[in-house]
């Protein structure tokens, strides 16, 4: 079970003056799920109103609605092998998204499994969160128990002047769990739970 409050931990350091962001990097897709235009820039360079309208997507996993919209899911230890989509995210966020080889093989296989009836943008962040000790009394403390670093990918319709619409998929990865990175899981991110997108999350954690 995800811990809405640890969500909402993240989600303050997601401001235009305290961004826990460091890059974006993202694909405008065509309905069929073929790149149409690449990004990736460093977070802090773009405008005051980028920086919002990004933080704006970003902010929606997290402050989804916690194991509804929101669902922790682990890797199984053979969904983690060579080749694997685990292993593709694993070095996404090793990187910092500055292989762009590896952010097309991820926009490939978004395109490949994400149903759409309509131009998408993949938008990928990568953050990291000097997550503070607790006291007794569970304030925060100024030391820090870990760095925990992450990317957050979101997927949008595209609307019109290539401006990104509200996400109806995302995940956070490594999954944020007792405070802490968990590795081998991932928190999806399905905004209409009703009718997920069980084929790109099944893709992802490398079900049949």
């Amino acid at each position: 079970m995800i811990s809405r409050e640890d969500m909402l931990e993240l989600t303050r350091r997601m401001t235009p003056t305290r961004t826990c962001f460091s890059r974006v990097a993202g694909a405008y897709m065509d309905s069929e799920g073929f790149i149409d235009n690449t990004f990736n820039v460093n977070f802090l360079n773009l405008k005051e109103a980028d920086k919002t309208s990004n933080l704006k997507l970003a902010k929606t996993v997290p402050f989804s609605k916690t194991n509804v919209q929101l669902k922790e899911h682990t890797f199984s230890k053979e969904a983690m092998g060579n080749g694997s989509m685990w292993q593709l995210l694993t070095g996404i966020h090793n990187c910092g998204l500055k292989n762009d080889l590896l952010m097309e093989v991820l926009y490939e296989q978004i395109g490949s499994a994400y149903k759409s009836y309509r131009d998408y943008a993949v938008a990928v962040f990568h953050g990291t969160y000097d997550v503070p000790m607790k006291s007794t009394d569970h304030g925060y403390l100024y030391e820090s128990e870990e760095v925990y670093s992450f990317i957050i990918c979101t997927v949008s319709p595209l609307l019109p002047d290539y401006e990104i619409g509200r996400p109806d998929y995302g995940f956070l990865f490594p999954a944020f769990s007792f405070r802490s990175a968990s590795p081998d899981a991932i928190d999806i991110f399905n905004r209409d739970p009703e009718n997920p997108q069980s084929k790109l999350t099944n893709l992802i954690l490398g079900r049949p």
